[in-house]
């Protein structure tokens, strides 16, 4: 009767406009949601540079292309499928998604769609809803599912906060000044232990 909720970019695979930015050299992309909490804002900003240098999706799906799940990512998240049923819940587009999807052997992915115009630009994008990590959670909980959560970043704290237990993985420093109780992984060995905690606590 448990599900384990996870981030994906920066928990299992790497941060894709990160890659996007690296590739292009325009440093202006390399902000994500560990820099900016507010996620319409971070978006708007990305789109901004996006029509700014001419970048469409096939340039973005280019990069991605040639990204791989981080290190000891696909064997935590197997042992982890092992145990518990996993749901990836993540702000990034099922435009990028499914090159790692699949290199993760397709676990569930709940994120949201983009606006692509008739030349391939990205024109906007389609939130599956509104602060969509915590309904999700909570939608689980109503279900009578209990729920552990992992995330990186600003915008995974509603889901922490409403998971039965949540665990923040490598995140900045500064978050984890402003939220001290939850628990810190910094590597999947780590990660791994934390969540058996958590299943002891969440389960008894």
């Amino acid at each position: 009767m448990m599900i384990t909720c996870l981030d994906l970019e920066g928990v299992l695979v790497p941060e894709i406009w990160i890659g996007v930015a690296e590739r292009s050299g325009i440093d202006a992309l390399r902000l994500t949601t560990r820099d900016i909490a507010d996620y319409d804002e971070l978006m708007h900003h990305r789109l901004t540079i996006l029509r700014e240098h001419d970048l469409g999706l096939a340039d973005i799906q280019a990069v991605i292309d040639e990204l791989r799940p981080l290190d000891g990512a696909f064997d935590f998240l197997q042992w982890l499928r092992s145990r518990s049923q996993v749901i990836i819940l993540s702000d990034t587009f099922y435009e990028f998604a499914q090159p790692l999807m699949k290199q993760l052997d397709w676990p569930t992915l709940f994120c949201h769609r983009l606006e692509v115009d008739a030349a391939g630009r990205i024109s906007g994008y389609r939130l599956r809803q509104t602060d969509p990590k915590r309904q999700a959670v909570n939608a689980l909980r109503q279900l009578n599912f209990k729920i552990i959560a992992a995330g990186d970043s600003y915008n995974d704290l509603s889901m922490l906060t409403a998971a039965d237990a949540g665990i923040l993985f490598n995140p900045p420093e500064r978050l984890v000044a402003d939220y001290p109780e939850f628990p810190v992984a910094n590597d999947y060995a780590r990660l791994s232990a934390a969540i058996q905690e958590a299943e002891q606590r969440v389960l008894s």
